[in-house]
Order: structure tokens, then sequence, then C-alpha cells
């Protein structure tokens, strides 16, 4: 069963063929653990990360643009065929708009997904902006869509759903497992 959204975000949701996104916070919980010898580690949901393979064999470029440098980060955009990892970028609108100009598209056709404040200038001008509800205040008042789901936990396949299912792909995909 899917989650009804509004006519206004399913026509938003509908002409996205790039999706970024931030890690902490988003991909991850926000958490950041260090091991007893100094080894960050992360936790990511694996229900995002299949929503993002399904994204992706749907024909939407993906791509994470995040502040910090993790080899984590690296290993797991490769696992799910991120096609553009971005690290060490704390000017992610920047970096957002130079993809879609190098890819040749316009930011309407671009979905941001972000929790804090390095985010909000990227979640305010994608096409369709998203936060989370564990972030920061001012980037889900500028958010064109909030999260049901929380980063880390869900939030990242809910928005991969909503777009499958404004681009009339998702019930096709879900048929292909049974």
């Amino acid at each position: 069963m899917s989650i009804q959204h509004s006519e206004a975000i399913y026509q938003k949701a509908a002409k996205i063929k790039l999706f970024a996104m931030d890690v902490d916070g988003i991909l991850s919980d926000g958490q950041i653990i260090y091991d007893a010898n100094g080894v960050e580690t992360k936790a990511f949901f694996v229900q995002d990360g299949l929503g993002l393979q399904l994204l992706r064999q749907a024909g939407v470029t993906l791509a994470i643009i995040t502040g910090r440098t993790s080899p984590m980060v690296e290993r797991r955009a490769k696992e799910l065929g991120v096609a553009h990892l971005i690290q060490g970028r704390d000017d992610k609108f920047v970096a957002l708009q130079t993809l879609a100009d190098k890819l040749g598209l316009s930011l309407s056709e671009c979905a941001y997904m972000g929790d804090d404040l390095p985010d909000l200038k990227a979640v305010r001008e994608a096409g369709l902006g998203v936060s989370v509800p564990n972030g920061c205040v001012q980037t889900q008042a500028v958010a064109d869509f909030v999260t049901t789901k929380t980063g880390g936990r869900g939030a990242v396949r809910e928005i991969c759903e909503l777009i499958l299912q404004a681009q009339g792909k998702f019930d096709d995909l879900v048929a292909t497992f049974g």
C-alpha cells in the first residue's frame, strides 16, 4: 500500500532525473562513531539501499554530496551504484548545480535530500527538496517534502518510492520480486 501525496509533490517528483543526497542524517542516522583505534564507523539501513537501487534501475542518476570524507561512504556508494560521489564539500548547492550542469539537467530535474544548514540552499533550490523529521527546523522549512521516516531509518526509501510512484514505475519494479 502506498502513501498518498499531494499532486504538486507528484508533479515535482515526476520530473526527477538526478537524486542527490547528503549522508550523515540522511543515509545514516547522523551518528559518527569511533572505535578504540579512532576508526570511524557508520551504519546504513538496508531498505534505503534497495530503494536507491530501484531508483537507479528506473533510470534516475544517483549522487552523494557530503561535507565529510569517508571510506565507508565510498564503499557504500560503490555497492549501490551511485554514479557521482562528491565528498568534502560544504557548498552543497554549488556542487549540485555543477553536477546538474555537467549532466545537462535543470535544477527542476534534480531532487536533493538533506538535513542540516549546509544542505539548506540545495534543498530550497532543487526541483524537489526533501528533508527529514530529525533535520534542523530551517531545512525542514524550505523543503518541498519532509519524510515521515527519519534519516538512516527509511527516509531515503520513502522518497525513492515517492519518485518511482510519481513516474509510474513503482508497481512494475515491485512486480519483479514476485
